[in-house]
């Protein structure tokens, strides 16, 4: 591939404070005489900060100016320690709050997932402000660009589906010129827009799904993440001992391990990637000269027993009330709800007469479909639950994973196990 541009990913643990943003300058400037797209996310934890300001205005709380100010001064602070105080990124980033304010002023929309995603997506927007500023001030020089204005999509707020022709033309049209002056080009993850120019969203931690969009559209020569873990992992070290790092991985088992729930790549990443053989490289921001992990097409297929644990899941059992069996009208008018509530179904299995799905327990969606299902059908949900997955799995890790829990609800296929699952109360664990 001659094209030398690469596509860069930094998460919000790599820009959570001051300190790690000029940890993030200093890695780039290894980097200061290439061609560079990098996608930022908001800081540390201020998405989940977001969130909150959205429910206290959805319900009225009164909470959501306050919790605004809050996060308003967290940023002034790592504004701060970065640069001058008559720096002009100050009234930038205070103008882009204002999008916040503007909701606030509004009575709550109607369409939570509407209101959620104009603004949520502010996060970013401060975020790459902020390092464009600190970057240009460091000598390293950089062009913010307003994702919005790039990635198209359609109305499936909070969960948007990319128009790639017209995304694909404005990445001509508005980036390749960019990339042909010296300098970095930075740009939010995240967020995109529709065609009437409302902000959207592209899934919860979707700013590695970003990357890859601009990957495959520029034709990257390669893409990375840069994370707080070496690479990609057999399992989450915060949860498990004796982990390993993996130094290649197929685009294959990427897809997999995604789709299962593996935290260190959005699922969405990967095919984009695939299709034009863009390799991706998983990289440490705390170990920058690390190999990391390689993922590729051409990987010899002999892996470790890896792990992936998908947390507020819930168990709903559906069953026909005159005990009849659940046939194929039945499947599909479930599944019609199911699509309508866009619950994301991790498994799910059937006997005669009834049919368990495991779904993630996102805001009030399992309830929303409960009540639509339930004038026809028997419906009992289990929550607080765990899906735990395993790929490559070997009898005693699979054992070694149950131990404390209660299952219910186990299926295998060829090289993988899933297993939902709930802690065994205490007294009940006392032999």
């Amino acid at each position: 591939m001659t094209n030398s541009l690469k596509v860069f990913k930094f998460g919000g643990a790599s820009v959570k404070d001051a300190a790690s943003v000029k940890n993030v300058a200093s890695i780039l400037q290894k980097y200061s005489t290439q061609k560079l797209v990098i996608v930022v996310s908001a800081m540390g934890k201020t998405t989940n900060a977001i969130e909150k300001i959205i429910q206290a205005h959805a319900q009225q709380t009164g909470e959501a100016r306050d919790l605004l100010e809050q996060l308003k001064q967290q940023h002034y602070q790592i504004i701060n320690e970065l640069v001058d105080p008559t720096h002009e990124v100050y009234d930038t980033v205070n103008d882009i709050f204002v999008e916040i304010d503007w909701v606030l002023d509004e009575e709550p929309d109607p369409n939570y997932d509407f209101l959620y995603d104009q603004m949520i997506g502010v996060g970013e927007l401060v975020s790459t402000t902020i390092v464009a500023a600190y970057l240009n001030h460091a000598g390293l020089p950089t062009q913010w660009v307003d994702a919005r204005g790039i990635i198209r999509t359609d109305d499936i707020y909070r969960e948007a589906w990319v128009q790639w022709d017209t995304t694909m033309e404005n990445m001509q049209e508005k980036i390749k010129p960019l990339l042909e002056k010296d300098g970095f080009v930075l740009t939010q993850g995240f967020i995109a827009s529709t065609e009437d120019n409302y902000t959207t969203s592209l899934g919860r931690e979707g700013s590695d799904y970003t990357a890859a969009i601009f990957s495959y559209c520029l034709d990257a020569e390669s893409m990375s993440i840069w994370k707080d873990v070496k690479g990609v992992l057999t399992a989450d070290p915060r949860k498990f001992k004796n982990v390993t790092k993996l130094d290649f991985l197929s685009y294959r088992e990427a897809i997999e391990m995604t789709y299962y729930g593996a935290k260190v790549i959005h699922p969405k990443t990967i095919k984009p990637l695939q299709n034009k053989n863009i390799p991706l490289f998983v990289k440490s921001f705390i170990e920058p000269e690390g190999s990391g992990t390689c993922i590729k097409a051409e990987v010899e297929d002999h892996y470790p027993p890896m792990v992936a644990i998908e947390t507020n899941q819930a168990l709903i059992h559906i069953s026909t009330r005159d005990f009849s069996f659940v046939a194929e009208h039945h499947l599909k008018e479930i599944f019609d709800k199911v699509a309508t509530c866009r619950l994301n179904v991790h498994m799910m299995q059937n006997t005669a007469i009834s049919f368990s799905i495991c779904v993630t327990d996102i805001d009030d969606r399992v309830e929303r479909f409960c009540s639509m299902v339930q004038d026809e059908f028997n419906v009992v949900v289990d929550k607080d639950l765990e899906l735990i997955t395993i790929r490559h799995y070997q009898k005693e890790v699979l054992n070694q994973l149950r131990h404390g829990k209660i299952v219910l609800l186990e299926g295998r296929i060829r090289r993988t196990v899933q297993i939902v699952v709930k802690d065994v109360p205490i007294l009940e664990r006392i032999e």
